[in-house]
C-alpha cells in the first residue's frame, strides 16, 4: 500500500471503531447526532468536498455526488424519524472500503507491468582513465563507448566491441532462454548482461533506444480506447444523471398521486427512504472501474508474455480477427538460408561444398553465407583467383588451379554444361569444374520449428483462414503452403503486390471479420498499416516495426501470434462478463428498491459488491501463464 491507501485504512478503521462503539453508548437528542457525525465525518469528508467542486464546476452527476445526496437524504430521515444514522454511516463506509480496494487493484496492476517491464536503466558506465563512471544515460552520445558488466541493464543500443556474454531478455520477450553475444553483434537496450563484462559502441541515443520506445508505447495504451471503454464512458455520462432524476421523480411524484388522486397519506419520508436506496444502487462504480481495468490488465498480462499491445482498440479489434495473413521470411521461415540437399556427380559431398564455399568465398549474398557456413572450415582465400560474379547468373572462379562454375541454369547453359533438371523445393545451385557437370546443392530457407503448432493453434481458436503472402517462387511458395496447411498462398509478389493482395482480402471478407497481417515490421510497413491489425514479429531492435505495427511481439516464435489471440478473447471475454453482471445485478436492484423490497444494505451490495466482484474477476486478465 502506498501513502494515501494506508491513510484511507485508517480513517475506514476509525470510522469502523466509532461506529461500532456508538451502538454501546445511550445518547439522546443532538449529542447522538452529534456523535454519529464524527464517523461519517471521518470515513466521507472528502467525498462531500468531490460533490461540492463538482456542483460548483457545473459537473454534478457522478459518483461522489449519489453517496453525497444518498447518504446526507438517509440522515435527514433518522433526524425526522428520530431513527438509526447507522445506515448512512456504512454507505459511507463501504463505499470507501469498495474505493480503496479497487485503488489497490489498481496500484497492483500497475506495479505488475512496471515489474516486467522494469528495463528503464538508472545509468551508464563510461571509461575514463581506467575507471568506470557512472553517468545518466540521456548524456551518452551515439558513438561513445560504455562498458556493462554482469548482472547490468544494458542502457542504450549499439554493437559490442569486447567481450563474450548471454543475455537475460526475459523482460523483452516473456522468456527466459538466455541470448548469446559475442563482438561485432548488435545489442538493444533492456537486456541484463549475465556474465561477461561487454564494452558497447553505442548506435542510439537514449530516448531512441530500445527500452525507452517499448516503454513509451506501454505507457501511453492507455490513451487508445476500445469501442466498450468508450461506450462505457458514454453510458456513464448519460445514465447517472438518468437515475438522479428517476430518483427524484421516485420522490415526487408517487406521494402526489397518493394524496391527490388517493386520498391516501402520502407516505414522504417513506419514498424519500427508496429513493435514497435507488440513488445508493445506481452508483455506475462497476462498469466505470472494472472495464478500463480489465483492459489495462489485459495490456499488462500481454507484455508479461512479450506481446506489446499499443491501445485497448487494437486489443478488442484482435479478439474479433477471422483472417490472418502471414509475410514468409522471418515470419514463418528462419530468414537463414541452409543447405537442405547436395546431390553430387562422381564427387564426394564434403568436396562439392569446400569447392562452393570457396568459389562464393568473395560474395556477401545470404546464399553465400550459406555455403560458407556449411563448410564448417576457415576458409583459404589463396586457393581463390580470378572470381567474377556475372549478374542474374552467378559465380566464374579458380579454385585450387580448376575452373568452377557456380549459380543457376542460365549460368550453365552460357557455357553450354548438360545439367541435370532437380524438383527439389529451394534454391538450386548447379556446379560444374573444368567443364564437367559436378552436381547441384539445394538452399532452403528452413520453417521455424514452430511454425506448423503455430498455424494448428490458430485455427483451433477460431480463425477461419491463413494466408500467406510472399515474394518467392511459386513452387517453393506452395511448397510450404501445403506443409503447414494454409488456406491460401500468393508468392512471386512485390510489397506493392501485397498491399493490392491485403485490399482484395478486405473487401471479399466477411463485415464482422477482421484481418489481421504477421510481417517483420521492416519491409511490411504499407501491410502492417493497411490491415485491421498489424503485428509485427521478432522486433527486438526494430524501430520500423514499433512504429508500424498496432502489436509488436518481441519474439520470433510463431506460437506467440496464437497466445496474443488467446489473450484478447480472454481480456474481451471478462469486460463482457463484467458489463453483464454489473448492468444485470444493478437493473434486478433498482426494480426492487423503487418497490420497497430493498434497503440501504442491499443497495451497498449493489454499489460496492458488485464493484468489488468486478475489479477481481478483472484483474484475472493479468495472468496468461497458462494460455
Amino acid at each position: 500500500m502506498n501513502k494515501k491507501q494506508k491513510k484511507m485504512l485508517v480513517r475506514i478503521l476509525l470510522a469502523a471503531a466509532f461506529m461500532i462503539g456508538l451502538h454501546f453508548i445511550e445518547i439522546e437528542g443532538w449529542y447522538r447526532f452529534i456523535a454519529y457525525m464524527i464517523p461519517y465525518l471521518i470515513v466521507g469528508y472528502d467525498i462531500l468536498i468531490k460533490a461540492g467542486k463538482g456542483i460548483l464546476n457545473h459537473q454534478v452527476f457522478d459518483e461522489c455526488f449519489l453517496m453525497a445526496v444518498a447518504t446526507l437524504g438517509a440522515i435527514a430521515l433518522a433526524i425526522y424519524d428520530n431513527g438509526d444514522y447507522t445506515e448512512a454511516i456504512a454507505v459511507m463506509l463501504f463505499y470507501q472500503i469498495g474505493e480503496l480496494f479497487q485503488s489497490y487493484a489498481v496500484g497492483k496492476s500497475r506495479r505488475n507491468i512496471s515489474d516486467l517491464m522494469d528495463i528503464r536503466p538508472d545509468y551508464a558506465n563510461i571509461e575514463n582513465n581506467g575507471t568506470l563512471e557512472k553517468v545518466d544515460p540521456d548524456e551518452v552520445e551515439i558513438g561513445s563507448v560504455i562498458v556493462v558488466q554482469p548482472g547490468e541493464k544494458v542502457p542504450i543500443d549499439g554493437i559490442v566491441l569486447e567481450g563474450n556474454s548471454s543475455l537475460n531478455t526475459s523482460a523483452l520477450t516473456g522468456e527466459s532462454l538466455p541470448r548469446d553475444i559475442k563482438a561485432g553483434d548488435a545489442i538493444i537496450s533492456g537486456c541484463i548482461n549475465m556474465s561477461g563484462v561487454l564494452k558497447i559502441k553505442t548506435t542510439k541515443e537514449f530516448d531512441e533506444s530500445t527500452a525507452s520506445k517499448i516503454l513509451d508505447l506501454v505507457e501511453n495504451a492507455s490513451s487508445r480506447k476500445s469501442r466498450s471503454e468508450a461506450f462505457i464512458s458514454r453510458f456513464a455520462r448519460i445514465y447517472t444523471p438518468a437515475v438522479c432524476y428517476s430518483a427524484l421523480a421516485l420522490t415526487i411524484l408517487p406521494p402526489i398521486v397518493r394524496m391527490l388522486g388517493m386520498n391516501l397519506d402520502p407516505e414522504w419520508h417513506v419514498w424519500m427512504y427508496r429513493a435514497l436506496t435507488f440513488l445508493v444502487i445506481s452508483c455506475p462504480c462497476a462498469l466505470v472501474i472494472s472495464i478500463p481495468l480489465s483492459f489495462f490488465a489485459g495490456i499488462g498480462g500481454a507484455s508479461k508474455a512479450g506481446v506489446l499491445v499499443k491501445g485497448s482498440n487494437y486489443l478488442e479489434t484482435l479478439s474479433k480477427t477471422k483472417i490472418v495473413v502471414f509475410d514468409k521470411t522471418g515470419t514463418l521461415t528462419q530468414g537463414v538460408f541452409e543447405v537442405s540437399g547436395i546431390h553430387h556427380n562422381q564427387i564426394e559431398n564434403d568436396k562439392l561444398i569446400e569447392i562452393a564455399a570457396l568459389a562464393e568465398s568473395a560474395s556477401s549474398h545470404p546464399i553465400s553465407k550459406s555455403l560458407q557456413r556449411a563448410y564448417h572450415h576457415e576458409i583459404d582465400r589463396s586457393r581463390v583467383k580470378d572470381i567474377q560474379e556475372i549478374s542474374g547468373h552467378g559465380i566464374v572462379a579458380k579454385v585450387d588451379g580448376q575452373d568452377v562454375l557456380i549459380g543457376n541454369t542460365r549460368l550453365m547453359e552460357k557455357y553450354h554444361i548438360p545439367y541435370k533438371e532437380c524438383h527439389h523445393t529451394g534454391t538450386i545451385l548447379h556446379m560444374a569444374i573444368n567443364g564437367q557437370y559436378a552436381g547441384h546443392i539445394v538452399i532452403s530457407d528452413m520453417l521455424k520449428p514452430t511454425s506448423l503448432k503455430a498455424m494448428q493453434a490458430l485455427k483451433s481458436c477460431g480463425i477461419e483462414k491463413l494466408v500467406m503472402l510472399t515474394g518467392d517462387i511459386k513452387k517453393v511458395a506452395d511448397s510450404i503452403g501445403q506443409k503447414l496447411g494454409l488456406d491460401a498462398v500468393y508468392s512471386n509478389l512485390l510489397p506493392g503486390d501485397k498491399v493490392e493482395k491485403v485490399e482484395e482480402l478486405l473487401s471479399s471478407k466477411p463485415e464482422h471479420a477482421k484481418l489481421a497481417f504477421v510481417g517483420d515490421g521492416i519491409n511490411d510497413a504499407p501491410v502492417l498499416s493497411r490491415a485491421d491489425i498489424g503485428i509485427a514479429m521478432g522486433a527486438m531492435g526494430s524501430d520500423a516495426a514499433i512504429e508500424a505495427a498496432d502489436i509488436v511481439l518481441m519474439d520470433d516464435d510463431p506460437m506467440q501470434i496464437p497466445k496474443a489471440i488467446k489473450i484478447s478473447k480472454k481480456c474481451l471475454r471478462i469486460v463482457y462478463e463484467n458489463i453483464v453482471f454489473a448492468i444485470g445485478v444493478k437493473l434486478i436492484c433498482l426494480l426492487l428498491g423503487a418497490l420497497g423490497l430493498t434497503n440501504m444494505w442491499i443497495a451497498i451490495f449493489a454499489d460496492v459488491g458488485v464493484m468489488v466482484i468486478a475489479v477481481l474477476n478483472a484483474i484475472r486478465a493479468l495472468f496468461v501463464n497458462k494460455l
